[in-house]
């Protein structure tokens, strides 16, 4: 009887051995697998007819794993020196890591595409630039292959619509415009940053205000890196009306890029 009771207390001991090992092997593993970074490759053609119905298509990934959950998925779509007239459409996930929307051009034009990946607490936001109907006007398409030939040279980019040069190869910047934003409240400001698609850590990132009836007054307002190339700060806008807010980009490496943006404050 003894003997059987060591040897049931003996099995117990290994099974319980065995499940310790295996929860920290799972727990060695999650973390593993949540340094990898997110992925979003789009599908969508180089050439599109003017009013063609088009499919913008995105294939979400984290490492091996196809991401069929994402928070949120968003195309957004602007003209070659507008990007301040942008156009956001909602992507429908279609439970296989693919997430889809339909769009058509109404205008010959150069276009970009880029598509807003959030998932697993991490943001992609790679891009392409299309060609629809004729394509753009001679200054635009003298501007647009400047680009693409610098883009093959590493070599600088033509201006953006913000009067600065166009943005380092790699470097992607997305503001997270605030709504409803008031006088008088404590409102934050995200920006998500990525080199080479991968999340831009470690940067350090200022916001610049000022209200355009007294553009002498300029205030800043510095970020912190609340997640991976996730970079968030807080204001408090001081009246009602129409704001400029400037993020501004550096790292040791000697990257410096910058991005204006307009909010209207309400009281």
């Amino acid at each position: 009887m003894r003997k059987l009771f060591w040897t049931i207390t003996f099995v117990l001991a290994l099974a319980a051995l065995a499940a310790c090992s295996n929860e920290t092997t799972k727990e060695a593993e999650e973390p593993k697998k949540s340094l990898q970074p997110l992925k979003a490759e789009l599908d969508i053609p180089d050439t599109i007819a003017v009013n063609e119905k088009v499919q913008l298509k995105a294939a979400v990934s984290q490492g091996d794993e196809k991401i069929a959950d994402a928070k949120k998925v968003q195309f957004e779509i602007w003209e070659e020196d507008k990007k301040e007239d942008s156009q956001m459409i909602k992507a429908e996930n279609n439970k296989d890591g693919t997430y889809t929307a339909e769009t058509t051009f109404d205008r010959d034009g150069l276009f970009t595409v880029q598509v807003h990946v959030d998932a697993r607490d991490l943001h992609t936001m790679p891009l392409k630039k299309v060609t629809v109907g004729k394509g753009a006007a001679e200054g635009q398409q003298a501007a647009h292959e400047e680009y693409a030939a610098n883009e093959h040279s590493h070599g600088e980019k033509p201006k953006d619509e913000h009067g600065h040069g166009e943005h380092a190869k790699g470097f992607s910047m997305h503001f997270a415009k605030p709504e409803h934003v008031k006088a008088n409240a404590d409102t934050a400001l995200t920006v998500h940053l990525q080199m080479d698609e991968s999340p831009l850590e470690k940067a350090q990132v200022r916001y610049e205000i000022w209200n355009a009836k007294t553009e002498d007054k300029h205030a800043w307002a510095d970020a912190k890196e609340a997640k991976p190339g996730e970079y968030t700060g807080s204001y408090t806008f001081p009246d009602a009306g129409e704001f400029t807010v400037v993020v501004h980009v550096e790292n040791k490496d000697g990257l410096h890029e910058h991005e204006e943006h307009q909010l209207t404050v309400a009281k």
